[in-house]
């Protein structure tokens, strides 16, 4: 199957994309006839009118004419959603999410249970002596694109878009490089507000475990090495950790959508951490309230004896579909 390279509305390239985003974008209106486009084996841009795989869907009933009309932009091109404002529904974001789960449970639970499936797989093999430090590598090479694509197939299901398990893979051909940085980058900087706490602890630690010999100790030197541990590094530690948690918790929330954007609008990561940034900040205490109370349903999951979490976590994902939609989305009339 042949990919794509789009020239949107605002003169950047978009892709490679697949002939079923091409026709999508063409059925929403976003590219048209004259809309500039090339296979990845082109060497030249040409208009979509001239690709003979396309013609079906440019003689479709509603589809753009081929003169006459302004070229729309494919997703990432049109930033309406930065020019105006929101309001989340918490509560509704969570119903709806039930609500979604109630009407699409067995696609949305077997994309959960396959996303966990592979991630329990790549925790196994870990700690696999040698090689697991491949799989490590491997594993952090490939968690955006997994998660993007857990995104995207709940994206879709939300619009009311034709949805498949396949899309969970969506992240291995829509934008892999940009989700990997998504998550690499945001990552180190929250972690880099740990910092601090993680100094703090080592210097209170490293006198106590200097020369430690576990083999030569007995039973009640190890009691009162748990004893030495929580009173002289962990609890004088505390308070530095719960300072650097108000940092960390701000720059998650405020990147909460920067992986939706990468895979959505095809973004590429620097500017999706932005407008993850930009808009969030807008109400960034109702945007931290969805994602606590997503938190709060998934607690009650893992309570269930952990069972709940297959429900839970759908919900979860799909309420903060909602909240993207809301935020992110095309505005309503």
């Amino acid at each position: 199957m042949a990919n794509y390279i789009i020239i949107g509305g605002d003169g950047k390239e978009y892709g490679p994309v697949t002939d079923a985003d091409v026709r999508q974008w063409l059925d929403e209106g976003r590219l048209n006839a004259q809309s500039q486009a090339k296979a990845e084996s082109d060497a030249e841009f040409r208009a979509l009118a001239q690709f003979p795989e396309f013609a079906d869907a440019l003689a479709a009933p509603g589809a753009p004419g081929t003169s006459g009309l302004k070229m729309a932009a494919p997703p990432g091109s049109n930033d309406d959603y930065l020019r105006r404002d929101y309001e989340l529904d918490l509560g509704g974001c969570i119903a709806r999410g039930f609500g979604l789960l109630k009407s699409n449970g067995g696609l949305l639970i077997g994309g959960v249970l396959i996303y966990g499936l592979i991630q329990m797989a790549f925790s196994l093999f870990e700690k696999i002596p040698l090689i697991g430090y491949f799989f490590t590598i491997a594993n952090l090479v490939m968690t955006g694109a997994f998660t993007g694509g857990l995104f995207y197939l709940f994206l879709r299901v939300v619009r009311g878009e034709p949805a498949s398990l396949g899309d969970l893979f969506a992240g291995f051909r829509r934008s892999f490089g940009q989700l990997f940085l998504g998550v690499l980058v945001p990552g180190l900087l929250i972690s880099l507000t740990m910092l601090p706490f993680l100094i703090v602890f080592w210097l209170k630690l490293s006198p106590l475990v200097k020369g430690l010999n576990p083999d030569a100790m007995s039973q009640q030197d190890a009691i009162n090495m748990v004893r030495d541990f929580i009173s002289t590094a962990l609890l004088p530690s505390l308070w530095v950790l719960l300072i650097c948690i108000i940092p960390a918790t701000y720059l998650s929330v405020s990147w909460k959508f920067t992986l939706p954007l990468i895979i959505d609008q095809q973004l590429d990561f620097a500017a999706a951490m932005k407008a993850s940034w930009r808009k969030v900040n807008q109400h960034w205490w109702q945007v931290f309230g969805l994602v606590l109370l997503i938190d709060l349903v998934n607690l009650a999951g893992f309570c269930a004896c952990c069972v709940g979490l297959i429900v839970s976590v759908p919900i979860g994902l799909a309420a903060l579909m909602y909240g993207y939609e809301t935020i992110f989305g095309a505005e309503k009339s």
